[in-house]
């Protein structure tokens, strides 16, 4: 898959293009099926096992790139350019907990709720506000698709009319019906 567009989601590629540049949706639904096998078996092997960290993921999803490349089902490019996808998601999703849990413990400190518990506890809903306000802008961000990208099944709401489009399974976001415009929000 080098085709693939470092804005795009997961298993996503420019859209018209498949894994060669020369286009085609078909291209593209066949690697929506790669990537969601890939994602299912990094699953099963992650909860298969004891170890919950990120080496264990790390091995779990190398383990499902060699299972899956050595059964023939994609090339190791696409093998690693799928774990590239996940390694960045989740790392995001990292980072945004851990900026939390930080700043939770230095407005949880005992020191800080001894002395004015309770301008303490304001400045902290206050803070928790703020951060939840920017957790939920960036949610609402990673619900945004355009037409071509890759997404998994649920209903799409095109931004600049309304139309809904429902997708019973991972799938191509195609134009909107109704506008064509190409930008959606996406409900599960």
């Amino acid at each position: 898959m080098s085709s693939v567009n470092s804005k795009s989601k997961p298993g996503t590629q420019a859209a018209g293009t498949d894994s060669t540049g020369a286009g085609g949706y078909g291209e593209l639904e066949a690697g929506v099926a790669l990537y969601d096998r890939f994602t299912e078996r990094v699953r099963e092997i992650f909860d298969a096992g004891h170890e919950k960290s990120k080496e264990a993921m790390e091995k779990a999803m190398e383990s499902a790139r060699e299972q899956l490349s050595a059964a023939g089902e994609f090339s190791a490019e696409q093998g690693e350019a799928f774990k590239q996808f996940m390694r960045r998601d989740l790392e995001q999703t990292a980072q945004d907990m851990r900026a939390l849990s930080q700043e939770a413990k230095e407005r949880l400190h005992p020191a800080r709720l001894g002395a004015g518990a309770l301008s303490s506890m304001a400045r902290l809903l206050e803070v928790a506000g703020s951060a939840l306000q920017s957790l939920s802008r960036k949610a609402e961000n990673a619900l945004r698709y355009t037409t071509g990208d890759i997404t998994s099944a649920g209903t799409l709401t095109c931004t600049h009319c309304g139309q809904t489009v429902h997708l019973k399974r991972t799938s191509v976001i195609p134009p909107c019906p109704k506008c064509h415009g190409s930008e959606y929000r996406k409900d599960y």
